[in-house]
């Protein structure tokens, strides 16, 4: 229990707040909050007509609620259902890989967001579509690739989802898409097209019956009674009329408000009224009328209406929440000081009255302290979700084939939340129409995160491991009677035949009066790097197969130790360092002014071939020198210069981007730690090892805070005096 506590600490954290907020929101306004939806939610709870405005799906869970227990209940469990489905976000995000702190990450926006709260204290299907969504989730991730089974179960909730809320019919897109290519089906003929189309079949199974139930009631084919006019509202809010020719029978269908002030949502809704839009020939179809003049606004306006639907969705990344005049009011989803009245006060208290027996009422107190929360800033900006879809999207640069589950996931819930706030968009923009992406875009970042930092290797075990062991003797058995130089220069070497000669002709033999001898670690290459290395006089250590250059360093520095050596220097093996700068990268250690010494291209010569990792140098020694509260301008420079102790105690578990582990390992031991400038030539052989810019950049900014947080963090309270010099 304490090991269990102990992982999911964090979110147990987060779960303190978040209950309490919900127990305040829950007392703050009683029994229930109801919207104008609401009182259609009710009013159809038992007839469930397929006429009404809303699809039945929110009245199936409400109606068996409602017979339990009163609107009170239905909040309570409605509040409860929010804290389940973060709590699923967060068993997600973990299933897939993803450390506990970012699953507890992905869930803090539904866990603290008071425009969540507000949602879940109204009668209202938002909460019921969140864990749809979740559902779909682990359906489609939770086990591994789904089989045509699970794709039909997510292709039957996804048909339930429409049902809750229409807009859902938009996450069809990227549900088919992922079941084609998932697991990289799509390569295997068509088995990915059959489970897509068991999917939509599924899909399908849902909403045809439905659609047919519509028809029998109106008339009309659709999943809701009345038009909803959604082509006219968005139309008609950009409409120029005073500029255009049209018929006289459309010409009534123009508002009359000027077009800054024209509420999308008052002209999508307004053939509920039945006197909209005026006076109309006899025998005209209003509804027909209201599609042809938004077909002529399309057509002769296609840039306004598009500029509008793109500005709309943009506001879902604004970094605050402001009322635009155009949209709809954001008071609506804000604590108030009052009960909201979007009804008359008598059916308010006859609909609560025979729900609860008590009236709608509001403790102004606890309102006042929710109210506080929410326009303090107690809400997860719309730039916070931006990021996440951008990390959930950026997975599609991490080449794995096929795609790992935390890439798919990423990539699936990165679509999803951004096709569910732009088919709002397109409709009409609402703050809350914000609130399903507080579902799938938190979870797009922490698997895009967990995606983009995950090391290509596993972390190395304690040294030694098999490996090392095979290498040590290997070694051994071919040097019986080693005894290495007190200075000892490690090259860390796969596959650098074009180069090794080059950089080992130009070792000095002798520095500050000491032999040097060179110990090669050939990590499992596949060329003639380790008799090239021997013919020059080095020592050559093989491991059997290839982990990465951290492993062989690491495995080089215990050789070197074990060998009797006192100092320790490193190199690459493809010439870009200058040997001739060996005697003044030693000389402060050999001399005991530091213990570990580094070059930096930034304080002496750098020659470029990438903007990117120019600028990633800068990046990096920016975050170094933050971490460990003192200036460091070159992190992964590898020409560097240690005692050797020094360096077989540090903990190193990295196979690659070794360089910051290192360096950030011996500052957190307090080791005095020196740079010098030095130089950076361009590679003279070979390619480099490294992987694309995006992921090598993400996997060595997780490796420093890692190691910072493993250094300093978990290791407090041991000596950090040493300080970081520069000549």
């Amino acid at each position: 229990m304490t090991g269990f506590l102990k992982r999911h600490w964090l979110l147990f954290l987060l779960l303190v707040p978040a209950i309490v907020l919900r127990v305040l929101t829950w007392l703050a306004y009683r029994p229930a909050l109801l919207y104008i939806d609401s009182f259609r939610y009710i009013d159809n709870l038992h007839a469930l007509r397929a006429d009404q405005l809303n699809p039945i799906g929110y009245d199936l869970v409400l109606r068996p609620l409602l017979a339990v227990g009163g609107l009170a209940w239905v909040a309570a469990v409605q509040h409860v259902g929010g804290i389940l489905v973060a709590i699923g976000l967060y068993a997600l995000v973990l299933r897939l890989g993803g450390r506990p702190w970012v699953g507890a990450l992905a869930a803090t926006p539904l866990l603290l967001d008071a425009y969540q709260l507000q949602i879940e204290q109204n009668l209202m299907s938002e909460v019921t579509f969140e864990a749809v969504l979740l559902g779909l989730l682990w359906l489609l991730l939770g086990r591994g690739t789904p089989g045509w089974k699970r794709a039909g179960a997510a292709g039957l909730l996804l048909g339930f989802g429409v049902l809750t809320r229409l807009i859902g019919i938009s996450l069809a897109l990227p549900l088919l898409v992922f079941l084609v290519v998932a697991g990289g089906a799509w390569r295997r003929r068509w088995a990915g097209w059959r489970r897509a189309g068991v999917g939509l079949l599924g899909l399908l199974v849902v909403l045809v019956p439905y659609a047919a139930r519509v028809h029998a009631e109106t008339g009309k084919w659709g999943l809701t009674g009345p038009s909803g006019n959604m082509l006219y509202g968005r139309t008609a809010a950009v409409a120029d009329c005073a500029n255009r020719h049209l018929a006289p029978e459309l010409q009534v269908f123009c508002p009359a408000e000027p077009r800054e002030t024209r509420l999308v949502d008052n002209y999508t809704h307004a053939d509920l009224d039945p006197n909209w839009p005026g006076p109309l020939p006899a025998g005209a179809d209003r509804a027909a009328l209201a599609h042809e003049f938004a077909v002529d606004v399309l057509k002769e306006q296609p840039g306004d209406v598009a500029e509008a639907i793109l500005n709309d969705f943009a506001k879902s990344f604004a970094w605050t929440r402001e009322q635009d005049p155009a949209d709809v009011p954001l008071d609506r989803w804000q604590f108030q000081l009052t009960y909201p009245q979007w009804a008359d006060q008598s059916l308010i208290d006859l609909v609560t009255l025979q729900n609860d027996g008590v009236v709608a009422s509001v403790d102004q107190p606890l309102a006042k302290l929710l109210r506080d929360y929410q326009l303090g800033g107690g809400y997860v900006p719309g730039a916070v979700l931006g990021i996440g879809a951008l990390l959930g999207l950026l997975t599609v640069f991490r080449r794995k084939k096929p795609l790992d589950r935390a890439q798919a996931g990423a990539l699936l819930a990165a679509s999803g939340g951004l096709v569910l706030l732009f088919a709002s968009a397109v409709f009409e923009f609402s703050w809350r129409y914000q609130l399903p992406a507080l579902v799938l875009l938190p979870v797009a970042g922490a698997l895009g995160f967990t995606t983009l930092t995950s090391a290509s290797r596993k972390r190395l075990a304690a040294f030694p491991d098999d490996v090392d062991a095979g290498a040590l003797d290997d070694f051994r058995g071919r040097h019986p009677e080693r005894h290495l130089a007190p200075l000892t220069v490690v090259i860390a070497a796969y596959n650098e035949a074009g180069g090794i000669g080059e950089v080992l002709e130009k070792m000095p033999d002798q520095c500050l009066g000491m032999p040097v001898d060179v110990l090669v670690v050939v990590d499992g290459g596949t060329d003639d790097t380790a008799a090239i290395a021997e013919d020059h006089g080095a020592y050559v250590c093989v491991a059997p197969r290839n982990r990465g250059q951290g492993a062989a360093l690491r495995l080089g520095y215990h050789l070197a130790a074990d060998g009797g050596a006192e100092y320790v220097v490193t190199t690459d093996a493809d010439g870009q360092y200058d040997n001739s700068e060996l005697e003044a990268l030693v000389r402060p250690v050999v001399e005991g002014t530091a213990d570990f010494v580094t070059g930096s291209r930034r304080l002496g010569h750098e020659e470029a071939d990438s903007r990117v990792r120019w600028l990633g140098v800068r990046v990096f020694a920016a975050l170094a020198s933050v971490l460990t509260r003192r200036r460091i301008t070159d992190t992964s420079f590898g020409f560097r210069a240690m005692r050797a102790d020094l360096a077989c105690a540090v903990p190193l578990n990295e196979p690659q981007y070794q360089s910051s582990e290192l360096l950030l390992g011996v500052t957190a031991r307090g080791a005095r730690v020196v740079e010098l400038p030095m130089s950076m030539r361009l590679r003279k052989a070979g390619k480099s090892k490294k992987g694309g810019s995006l992921v090598y950049g993400a996997n060595y900014a997780r490796v420093m805070t890692g190691t910072w947080w493993r250094g300093y963090v978990l290791r407090r309270g041991r000596t950090r005096a040493g300080r970081a010099a520069r000549t």
